[in-house]
C-alpha cells in the first residue's frame, strides 16, 4: 500500500461541516483504505470558492488527491463542474462515465443527472462526486478505491503519479 494525501471538499449552502455526512463518509473511506486526510473542509456553492480551495490544494506539492462532494447535479446553485473543468492539465474522461454506468444499476436513468467530473492539475488527481452518501460510497468503493491502491492490476494512478509532470 502507498499511502496517499486526501484533500476532502464538500460543497453545499445547504450543510454545516459537522451535518456533513458526505464529507465523514468519505474521511473514513480514505482512512480505512490506508490514506492521510491532508485537510477537510466545506464551501458553499460558490464557483470561484471551489476554484480557490482546490487551486490550493492543487498547488501543495504535498497533496497527491482532492475529492469533491456536491453541485454536480442541475439547479442553478450547482456548478461544481464548471469550477474544476479550467484547473484541469487532462481530464480523467472515464470517471464521470464508469460512475454514471455503475449508477445505473442503482438508481437507473436518474444517474443522467450526476455530472460526475474528474481531472489532473499540478500532478494531482481531482474527483468531483455527487453529494449523496450513497453516490460518495458507490465512486469510492467501485472506482476510486481501486485506481488509488497501488496494487490494483492491470493499472492504477497511484504508479502513475510519479510521472504525471513529465514533459
Amino acid at each position: 500500500m502507498t499511502p496517499l494525501n486526501c484533500s476532502i471538499l464538500t460543497i453545499s449552502d445547504s450543510r454545516t461541516l459537522k451535518e456533513d455526512t458526505s464529507g465523514a463518509l468519505l474521511a473514513e473511506l480514505i482512512a480505512q483504505d490506508g490514506h492521510r486526510l491532508a485537510e477537510r473542509t466545506l464551501v458553499p456553492d460558490s464557483i470561484y470558492e471551489v476554484r480557490a480551495t482546490v487551486s490550493r490544494w492543487i498547488a501543495d506539492a504535498e497533496i497527491n488527491v482532492v475529492v469533491t462532494t456536491g453541485g454536480t447535479g442541475f439547479t442553478g446553485r450547482d456548478s461544481t463542474p464548471e469550477a474544476l473543468l479550467p484547473l484541469f492539465d487532462k481530464t480523467i474522461l472515464g470517471f464521470g462515465e464508469l460512475f454514471r454506468q455503475i449508477s445505473f444499476d442503482e438508481i437507473g436513468a436518474s444517474t443522467i443527472q450526476s455530472r460526475a467530473v474528474a481531472g489532473i492539475a499540478n500532478a494531482t488527481l481531482i474527483f468531483a462526486l455527487p453529494g449523496s452518501s450513497n453516490a460518495v460510497r458507490t465512486g469510492w468503493d467501485k472506482i476510486l478505491h481501486h485506481q488509488l491502491d497501488v496494487n490494483f492490476k492491470p493499472c492504477n494512478f497511484v504508479e502513475l503519479i510519479p510521472r504525471f509532470l513529465e514533459r
